[in-house]
């Protein structure tokens, strides 16, 4: 969960513990459950309106397409199976000129 293994969660419970004393931590728990469940609901609710603003065309939108980081993650870092088209090189024999493109410079 969020990268966190099971002894840092352990640690944040311990200190939760010290912190807010054993009475406290069940009704502090309790908001934080309902805090998330709240967010999760209005995550969902603008979701739902942001769909039936943009009508049919894009009902099959996936919000987490629009990610500055999985857009990147799609277009740059994934492996493309297709390659892609390269110039042939080949090594210049002595005292030949290298190809010269004059409207690259």
């Amino acid at each position: 969960m969020f990268g966190m293994g099971l002894p840092e969660i352990g640690v944040i419970l311990v200190v939760a513990l010290l912190v807010f004393g054993p009475e406290k931590l069940p009704e502090i728990a309790k908001q934080a459950g309902g805090f998330v469940r709240t967010l999760r609901q209005m995550a969902e609710n603008a979701k739902n309106d942001l769909g039936r603003e943009m009508g049919q065309d894009f009902s099959d939108l996936n919000l987490r397409d629009l990610d500055p980081r999985e857009i990147v993650r799609k277009n740059f870092l994934d492996d493309d199976t297709t390659p892609s088209p390269t110039r042939e090189q080949r090594i210049l024999r002595p005292g030949e000129t290298p190809p010269y493109d004059p409207e690259s410079t």
